[in-house]
């Protein structure tokens, strides 16, 4: 499992893409997983920075593991406030990280963090089908 803390500010969002990309390009098939997981993150961990109730100089953890062929991202954070997915409208400015989480991942969902503050949100992602071959 891959773990780094990031500060938690929009700025650290590229980071987090980078460190993602940088741990699937250590496995076989990471690109199976590379467009869907960047999207997924880049939305847990711009959520994570804009509701967070924590003071401004805590950070956001980022995990990465590939456990049965899914990969598992979690985002950690010190918020204590959990997500709630709504529908968008079309003119909706804000709202799609979730519904997105939602469409794309395998399983999502979020829970406390044990033994300390805060919550983290998983989500599961298969391989795509168009890059995985027979």
């Amino acid at each position: 499992m891959f773990v780094a803390r990031l500060d938690s500010r929009p700025e650290s969002s590229p980071l987090a893409r980078y460190l993602l990309r940088a741990y699937l390009s250590g496995l076989p098939t990471g690109d199976h997983y590379r467009d869907t997981a960047e999207l997924l993150l880049t939305e847990l961990f711009a959520n994570a920075v804009q509701h967070s109730d924590a003071p401004d100089d805590h950070h956001i953890e980022i995990r990465f593991a590939l456990p049965d062929s899914r990969l598992r991202l979690e985002v950690h954070d010190a918020s204590t406030g959990h997500p709630s997915l709504r529908t968008p409208t079309p003119t909706s400015e804000h709202g799609r990280g979730l519904y997105l989480v939602n469409e794309l991942a395998e399983h999502w969902g979020c829970s406390s963090r044990p033994g300390g503050i805060g919550k983290y949100i998983w989500a599961l992602i298969s391989p795509s089908p168009s890059l995985v071959t027979a």
